[in-house]
């Protein structure tokens, strides 16, 4: 088993490029809002999916830095993401997660453990 610093990196890895992949959709949807006629609600699936792919990309390559228990370790990704999300949105606003909020969260708990899976599997030769 991988000691706990190196699930440890993996995991703020993953984060670091979660939050980065985060932060450029955000400022291009924000862009196309600004620049066009488009509306905030043509964009709401859109800004779902590539929530859930950027979620499975994390869980990938914490999987992928973690080498086992791929599972785990994506989920791991997603909890620390949604756990980040709640204290900014906590500290930020006063407000905690809403039903809906809840459920987008725990789909990511899921397909972020996926991909933490596939990131264990798809390597090509293990040490």
């Amino acid at each position: 088993m991988n000691e706990p610093k190196q699930v440890g990196k993996g995991i703020l890895y993953s984060l670091v490029v979660v939050f980065a992949l985060m932060f450029v959709g955000s400022l291009l949807i924000s862009l196309l809002l600004s620049l066009t006629s488009l509306s905030e609600s043509s964009f709401s699936w859109l800004i779902t999916l590539a929530s859930f792919i950027t979620l499975f990309i994390g869980g990938f390559i914490s999987g992928r830095k973690a080498q086992e228990k791929g599972w785990l370790i994506g989920a791991l990704t997603a909890l620390c993401f949604s756990l980040t999300v709640l204290l900014f949105q906590y500290l930020g606003f006063g407000e905690t997660f809403n039903l809906e909020q809840i459920l987008y969260h725990a789909g990511f708990l899921g397909i972020s453990a996926v991909g933490g899976i596939f990131g264990v599997n798809l390597q090509g030769s293990r040490t």
